[in-house]
C-alpha cells in the first residue's frame, strides 16, 4: 500500500514539473507573475519580469536577452510609472487586459487598454522567441488583441515593424531612455513620416536632427550602408494598409539590436561573444553633413570637399545667400539662385549631381508610374519644379516613378558609394558651363582608358625594377653594416680603454626570440619607460635574471653609429655608478640594448614625485649627488680619453634596489682623443633646461657642458623642482634664477625640498648649493671641473669661490605698477638677451624655410630680428594647422612669404642719424615693418582656419565644445573689426594676439599671463612693445616644445 501511495505521489510531482516547463513561458488569468518571478521565452532567448537599474529601487516590468552576459533590456513596460517596492504583479485581468499593479490592486501602474474583448474567451499573454511580448484569446494563437512589437521602446528588434498602420493610424515611434540608469521617455524619438515620399526621421523633442532620405528600392538614400549589409535582409512596404520596414536575421544565432540612444544617435548594434560586449558597426548622425539640413535651402553638404575646404557647396547655378556667413563656414542659411539667372527659359536643362541624399521629400510631389525620362519632361513644362529623382533605383532608375520638387532642396548630402542621382535645373548659361566640363571629362576618360594601361604596364615594370635594385642594396648595406657593427665590437678587445680595466669584454649577443620572449612580446604592461630614442622594457630571461631592454626605435634618430656608440661605451665602462650593459641584440632593422634591470626606474621618479620624495632623506640625497660625482669623474678624466655624456639629467640617472645611482643613456655621448679639450656641432640634440648656453646657441660642448647639467641635476635634488618650473611670485621663470636670488638674499636655504624638514644636514645643503651655482655660471671657463666638485665635496673646510651670475636667467618684470594699472593677470614681464639669443638660433636650425627667405639681400639689411621669428611663428602655427585639417596649405605659405616680403621691400634701408653711433629707422617718414601688416590680411586667414570646420577640428585637437564656441567668437570678432569700417589696420600686437588666444588654449594661466602683456603692449612706446611682443613669441615657442629640444641644421 505505502509503495502505491509512493508512485502516485511521484506522478503528481511529474506532471506538476510538466506543467511548469510547459507554461513557463505564458501568464493568464489564474498564473500572474510576482517581483522576482522571471518568464522565459520557448526558446529561452529573452526573458521578462521585474528589473532595477543601477543606483535605482525603483521597479520595472521589462523585457532582456536571457543569453547575453551584459545586462540589456530592451523594452519596458511601466517606463513613466515605476513601482516603489516589490509588491508588483503582472496578470491578465477580467477584461483581457495584461495590467501591472501592487498586491492590494489599489493602483494600476500600466495596462495594455485592449477595447472590445470578448468576456467568455480567456486571454494569455505569451514571450515570444522573437522578444515580442503578445496578448491572444483562446486557442487562437495566431491572432494578437495586442502586442510589445507595437509599442517600442528604445529598442528595434529584427522581424519588428518601422512605420505606420495607415488602417489604424498607428505610428511605432521608438523613444530614448531619459538617462542610462531611467528607462523613462527621453528627448529622443525615431518615427515615420508619410507626407511626400516616406521616410524616417530622428527627432529631438519636435526638432529634426537626422533624416534616412527616402526610399530607392534598395534602402535608404541616406543609408548607403544597408546596400553593403549581411547580418540581415530588409522588407519594405508601402501600400494601401501600412508603410513599414522590417528587418530579417539571414542568420538567427546572431544576437543584434538597433537602439535610440541617449546621446542623439541611433545605433546598430551586434553581440560578440568572444569579447562579451554589443559591437557597434553602424551609427547616425555619422558626420556633420548627416546633421538635418546642415547647408540649407539648395546648399550640399560634402564631408570630402578638399578644394574650399568647407563642406557646404551650393547646387549648380545657385550661391550662397551670406557670403559672410559662408566665408565664416556658417551654412545654414543656405544658397540663392545666382544674380541675372533667369529660369524657366526655352534654354533650360538639367545637371546631374551623382551620388547624392536625395533632398527632403515632405513637400515633394510622387508619382509611381512615370519613368526618369516622363519625369524630366514632367518637370521641365512646369515653372516651379526645380528638380526632380527617380524614387525606385533598384532597376536602373529609368522606371521607378518620379519624385519632383517644387519648393526649397534642403538636407542633401554626397557620399564617395552608393546615394542616386538628383537632377537640379539650370539655365541655358549654367548647362552650356556644364556640357563643356562633361566634354572635357570624358576626353580625360578616353585618355584614361586608352593610355592608362600603357602607362601601369610601364610603371609596373619601373617599379618592379626599382624594387630589385632597392632590394640588392639594401642588402648590400646590410652586410656592409653588419660586417662594421661586428668588426666594430671586435675591435673593443684591443680599444684604447684596454690598459684601464683589461680585455676581456663581457658582453652577451642576444638573438630576438630570447628578447621577445623575456619581455612578452614587448607587452605594455612591461613597459618600463619611453626615451627621446626609443622604449624600454622589462624582461625575464630563462635564468630568472630581470634585464632591462632599450628598443631604438625606427623613426628615433639614432642611427647606427649611436647604437654602436652606446655598446661600445658602456661595455667598456665597468663603474658601480654607471649602468652595466649585459648585451645587445641587432636583427635587422631592429637595434636593442639590454640593461641590468634596476628597480627604482630614474631619480625623476623620487624627487619630483610628492610621496616618493619622503623616500629620500637628505643623507641618501647627499649620496645619490656624491655618486653623480664619480660617475662623471669617471667619464672625464679617470678613463684614458674623456667621455662627454652630453644628456645629463635626473631621468637618466637611475637607482638600483639600494637607491644608489647609475648614469645611463649614452647614446648622445662623445668621445675627445688626444688633447682634445672641445668640439663643435651643427647637430645640437638634448634636453631644454639642462644644456649649456654654448651648446645650445653655438654647438660648442666639452666636459663644461657636462658640468653645467651636473649643477642643474643638483639644484633639482635639493630642491624636489624642476628647472623649467614656474616660480611667478618670485618673479623668475626658472630655478636657477630663484635658487640666484635667494642667494643674494642669503635665503638659500628655503629652497630645499619641503619634503626633509629639519632633517637636513644644512652645511651639506649649503655646500651642495654653493658648487651647484658654481656649475651653472655663464661662462665654461668659470665653472669648476668634476675634479674640482669632487675635492670640494670631499673638504668642506675649504673656502669655495664666489659665484657669478648663472646662465638662463628668465626674469619678469612688472609693468602693471609702472603703468598704474590694477593686476589681474598677475606679473608680466620680458626676457633677458641670452633667451632671445636662444630663440633665434632655435628658429634658424628649426625653420630652415623662414631663413632662406631672410639670409637673402636685401631682406638681411631690411629687417628687423623681431619680424623674422614673427613670421616663422605664424608661418609654423598656421601651416602646421592647415595641413592637419586639409586646407589648402601649399598656396597659404606662398601668400605669407610674398606678402612679408613685399613688406620689407618696401621700408627704408637703415642709416645712422647725425652725431649718435646709434642705427635705427627714419620714423618721421616710415613706419616700421612690423608696426602693420595690411598687405598679407592676415587676419582674414585667421578667421578661415579658425571657423573651418568647427566640431572636426575639435574632435581632433580634442578641444571641449566650449572652448571651440569662444575661438570661433574671437576670429569672428576680429574680422568685424578690421572688415567693417574700422579706421586701422592690424598691428603686429593684434596678429599675436591672434596666436596667443588660439594657439595656447590648454595652457590656461599662460595664456591669461600672455594676453596681459599684449594688451598692456599696445598702450606701450614702439620700444617697449617690441620687448614684450620679444617675450610672447618665445614662451609660445617654449610652451609648444616642453618636453625635449631637438634642433637640426
Amino acid at each position: 500500500m505505502c509503495k502505491e501511495i509512493c508512485i502516485l505521489a511521484s506522478m503528481l510531482i511529474f506532471l506538476n514539473i510538466v506543467w511548469f516547463c510547459t507554461s513557463i513561458d505564458t501568464i493568464t488569468l489564474t498564473r500572474p507573475i510576482k517581483d522576482g518571478d522571471v518568464l522565459v521565452s520557448n526558446g529561452e532567448t529573452f526573458a521578462l519580469g521585474f528589473f532595477s537599474t543601477k543606483n535605482s529601487s525603483n521597479r520595472y516590468v521589462g523585457i532582456w536577452y536571457n543569453k547575453v552576459s551584459e545586462p540589456t533590456v530592451v523594452w519596458v513596460a511601466n517606463r513613466d510609472r515605476p513601482i516603489t517596492n516589490s509588491s508588483g504583479i503582472l496578470s491578465v485581468d477580467e477584461t483581457g487586459n495584461l495590467v501591472l499593479h501592487e498586491q492590494d490592486q489599489s493602483f494600476i501602474f500600466w495596462s495594455t487598454n485592449v477595447t472590445g474583448v470578448q468576456v467568455n474567451n480567456v486571454s494569455t499573454a505569451q514571450l515570444l522567441d522573437s522578444g515580442n511580448l503578445v496578448l491572444f484569446q483562446g486557442q487562437n494563437k495566431d491572432v494578437y488583441s495586442w502586442q510589445s512589437f507595437d509599442y517600442p521602446s528604445n529598442t528595434v528588434l529584427p522581424g519588428m515593424k518601422i512605420g505606420i498602420d495607415k488602417k489604424t493610424g498607428l505610428n511605432r515611434v521608438f523613444t530614448s531612455w531619459k538617462s542610462s540608469v531611467n528607462p523613462g521617455v527621453g528627448d529622443y524619438s525615431h518615427k515615420m513620416e508619410l507626407v511626400g515620399s516616406p521616410q524616417l526621421f530622428l527627432y529631438q523633442g519636435a526638432t529634426k536632427i537626422w533624416r534616412t532620405g527616402s526610399w530607392t528600392g534598395q534602402g535608404w538614400s541616406g543609408i548607403p550602408e544597408m546596400s553593403a549589409n549581411y547580418l540581415f535582409n530588409v522588407t519594405y512596404i508601402n501600400n494601401d494598409d501600412e508603410a513599414v520596414l522590417i528587418y530579417f536575421l539571414r542568420n538567427t544565432s546572431i544576437f543584434t539590436r538597433m537602439v535610440v540612444t541617449e546621446s542623439r544617435t541611433i545605433d546598430r548594434q551586434s553581440w560578440h561573444e568572444v569579447d562579451r560586449k554589443w559591437v557597434e558597426f553602424w551609427s547616425a548622425p555619422k558626420d556633420q553633413c548627416d546633421g538635418y539640413n546642415h547647408c540649407g535651402p539648395f546648399g550640399l553638404c560634402d564631408p570630402y570637399n578638399t578644394l574650399g575646404a568647407f563642406e557646404c557647396v551650393c547646387y549648380p547655378g545657385y550661391e550662397a545667400q551670406s557670403q559672410q556667413d559662408w566665408y565664416l563656414r556658417d551654412g545654414s542659411r543656405g544658397c540663392k539662385i545666382k544674380m541675372g539667372t533667369q529660369l524657366c527659359e526655352s534654354g533650360d536643362g538639367f545637371v546631374e549631381l551623382n551620388r547624392v541624399k536625395v533632398p527632403d521629400t515632405s513637400t515633394a510631389r510622387v508619382n509611381m508610374s512615370l519613368g526618369l525620362e516622363a519625369c524630366k519632361e514632367l518637370c521641365l513644362r512646369n515653372c516651379t519644379c526645380l528638380g526632380y529623382a527617380s524614387a525606385d533605383i533598384s532597376q536602373g532608375g529609368t522606371s521607378g516613378g518620379c519624385i519632383t520638387w517644387h519648393g526649397n532642396m534642403i538636407d542633401s548630402r554626397t557620399y564617395t558609394e552608393g546615394g542616386q542621382s538628383l537632377y537640379v535645373r539650370v539655365d541655358s548659361a549654367e548647362l552650356a558651363q556644364y556640357l563643356s566640363r562633361m566634354r572635357k571629362r570624358s576626353h580625360k576618360y578616353q585618355f584614361m582608358v586608352i593610355g592608362m594601361p600603357i602607362l601601369a604596364t610601364g610603371f609596373l615594370l619601373c617599379t618592379f625594377l626599382c624594387c630589385y635594385l632597392r632590394k640588392k642594396k639594401v642588402k648590400r648595406n646590410k652586410d656592409e653594416v653588419g660586417f662594421s657593427f661586428k668588426n666594430s665590437m671586435k675591435s673593443l678587445e684591443g680599444s684604447f680603454m684596454e690598459k684601464d680595466i683589461g680585455k676581456n669584454v663581457d658582453l652577451d649577443v642576444f638573438d630576438l626570440s630570447t628578447i621577445v620572449a623575456a619581455t612578452d612580446n614587448f607587452s605594455p604592461s612591461n613597459k618600463l619607460g619611453e626615451g627621446g630614442f626609443g622604449s624600454v622594457y622589462k624582461g625575464k630571461l630563462l635564468n630568472e635574471q630581470e634585464i632591462a631592454v632599450k628598443r631604438l626605435s625606427q623613426s628615433s634618430g639614432q642611427g647606427m653609429q649611436e647604437f654602436k656608440n652606446e655598446v661600445m661605451l658602456i661595455a667598456k665602462l665597468q663603474h658601480r655608478n654607471l649602468v652595466r650593459l649585459l648585451g645587445y641584440c641587432f636583427h635587422k632593422e631592429e637595434k636593442m640594448l639590454v640593461y641590468e634591470y634596476l628597480p627604482n626606474k630614474g631619480l625623476d621618479s623620487f624627487i619630483f614625485d610628492q610621496e616618493k620624495a619622503s623616500l629620500l632623506d637628505w643623507k641618501k640625497r647627499f649620496q645619490i649627488i656624491q655618486g653623480i660625482v664619480r660617475g662623471l669623474l669617471y667619464l672625464h678624466h679617470d678613463s684614458r680619453l674623456r667621455i662627454i655624456h652630453r644628456d645629463l639629467k635626473a631621468s637618466n640617472v637611475l637607482l638600483d634596489s639600494d637607491l644608489n645611482p647609475k648614469i645611463s643613456d649614452f647614446g648622445l655621448a662623445k668621445i675627445f682623443r688626444g688633447g682634445e679639450d672641445e668640439a663643435k656641432t651643427h647637430r645640437v640634440v638634448g634636453t631644454y633646461g639642462y644644456m649649456s648656453p654654448e651648446y645650445a646657441m653655438e654647438g660648442l660642448f666639452s666636459v663644461k657642458s657636462d658640468v653645467f647639467s651636473f649643477g642643474i641635476l643638483v639644484l633639482e635634488i635639493i630642491s624636489g623642482r624642476k628647472n623649467n618650473s614656474y616660480y611667478q611670485r618670485d618673479s623668475v621663470i626658472n630655478l636657477i634664477g630663484h635658487v640666484w636670488d635667494l642667494w643674494k638674499q642669503d635665503k638659500v636655504l628655503t629652497i630645499v625640498d619641503s619634503s626633509l624638514g629639519d632633517s637636513f644636514d644644512a652645511r651639506e645643503a649649503l655646500l651642495c648649493i654653493h658648487i651647484a651655482i658654481l656649475c651653472v655660471q655663464e661662462l665654461a671657463i668659470d665653472r669648476p671641473t668634476m675634479t674640482n666638485v669632487a675635492f670640494m665635496l670631499s673638504n668642506q673646510e675649504t673656502m669655495l669661490p664666489s659665484p657669478k651670475q648663472p646662465a638662463f636667467i628668465l626674469r619678469q618684470l612688472n609693468h602693471s605698477r609702472e603703468l598704474g594699472l590694477a593686476s589681474t593677470c598677475g606679473d608680466v614681464g620680458s626676457v633677458n638677451t641670452e633667451t632671445i639669443t636662444i630663440l633665434q638660433a632655435r628658429v634658424a636650425r628649426r625653420y630652415p624655410f623662414c631663413f632662406d627667405i631672410i639670409s637673402s639681400s636685401p631682406w638681411r639689411q631690411r629687417h628687423s630680428f623681431l619680424l623674422q621669428a614673427l613670421f616663422c611663428c605664424i608661418r609654423n602655427y598656421v601651416d602646421d594647422l592647415l595641413e592637419t585639417i586639409g586646407f589648402a596649405h601649399e598656396y597659404m605659405r606662398k601668400h605669407l612669404k610674398n606678402c612679408f616680403v613685399s613688406i620689407i621691400e618696401t621700408q627704408p634701408h637703415y642709416h645712422h642719424s647725425h652725431g649718435s653711433r646709434r642705427r635705427g629707422w627714419n620714423h618721421d617718414h616710415h613706419p616700421k615693418p612690423y608696426d602693420t601688416l595690411s598687405g598679407c590680411n592676415i587676419h582674414r586667414w585667421i578667421v578661415v582656419v579658425l571657423g573651418r570646420n568647427q566640431e572636426y577640428t575639435r574632435r581632433r585637437f580634442n578641444f571641449p565644445a566650449s572652448i571651440t564656441k569662444i575661438r570661433l567668437e574671437r576670429a569672428i570678432a576680429l574680422n568685424n573689426t578690421y572688415t567693417a569700417g574700422s579706421d586701422r589696420e592690424p598691428r603686429l600686437v593684434d596678429i599675436v594676439g591672434i596666436f596667443v588666444n588660439n594657439f595656447l588654449i590648454s595652457h590656461a594661466q599662460t595664456q591669461i599671463d600672455l594676453r596681459c602683456r599684449l594688451n598692456w603692449a599696445k598702450g606701450m612706446s614702439q620700444r617697449e612693445r617690441e620687448r614684450e611682443l620679444k617675450y610672447v613669441i618665445w614662451k609660445m615657442e617654449m610652451q609648444r616644445n616642453n618636453c625635449r629640444w631637438d634642433v637640426y641644421n
